[in-house]
């Protein structure tokens, strides 16, 4: 999953950035509105943490401009600002969630995490498709109840995936929500990450199915 934070004060982008990396979110940062702006429109992100007083263009704009233009991914405001009046403006303006500094790390984990499987026919935390089962809040997989230990890169794909079970993949599609927006990703990483990720849940499980299905010419799919 990739989410852009649009914040001016660089010591909380990069401590945000670090924190959800280690989550296995992949992770872009504006330090302005305009740059924000520019990225969000331009890119695909799962949920966008937009702080209301950046310069160029302040938060409120910012998010009633990509509202504007049919961008409707999920945003998460952060601000200083605990008014009721605020808060009201932001959710009216189009906002799916506030948050007020200081903010305790381990929440707005909480309400990314709820804001990312909002849309999602899911149950909780878990994700499950066929015998494979993801928790994103313990981030522990296992296939047929067997735990599997995964890279990050492979948990991000395998999480995307399971949130679109069924659907044709592309590889744009998958480095658009698994990488950075200045990762370096070379032709055949997806090929790579899916190849040591179908080893992990397939070489255990001899007698199996296959669970990541190459579709020529198209993509990928998960069950």
């Amino acid at each position: 999953m990739r989410i852009l934070v649009i914040e001016d004060e660089h010591r909380i982008a990069h401590a945000l950035k670090k924190g959800l990396e280690q989550e296995t979110y992949a992770v872009d940062i504006a330090y302005n509105g305009n740059d924000g702006y520019d990225l969000a429109i331009s890119e695909e992100y799962d949920v966008i943490l937009l702080d209301v007083m950046i310069p160029e263009m302040d938060g409120m704009t910012l998010l009633t401009n990509l509202r504007a233009n049919g961008k409707h991914t999920p945003i998460l405001m952060l601000t200083a600002k605990s008014q009721i009046e605020d808060k009201i403006r932001g959710l009216d303006s189009g906002a799916d969630d506030y948050l007020t500094k200081p903010f305790a790390f381990e929440e707005l984990l909480a309400r990314v995490r709820a804001l990312i499987r909002r849309p999602q026919k899911s149950q909780g935390s878990t994700l499950i498709v066929s015998d494979v089962s993801l928790d994103t809040h313990t981030k522990m997989v296992t296939r047929d109840a067997t735990p599997i230990t995964l890279s990050q890169k492979e948990y991000a794909l395998l999480e995307y995936l399971l949130r679109h079970p069924k659907h044709v993949v592309t590889k744009d599609q998958i480095i658009a929500h698994v990488w950075n927006y200045d990762a370096d990703v070379l032709p055949n990483t997806v090929e790579v990450t899916i190849k040591n990720l179908r080893t992990k849940l397939e070489k255990p499980f001899p007698n199996k199915e296959s669970i990541i299905k190459t579709v020529r010419g198209f993509g990928y799919t998960l069950g």
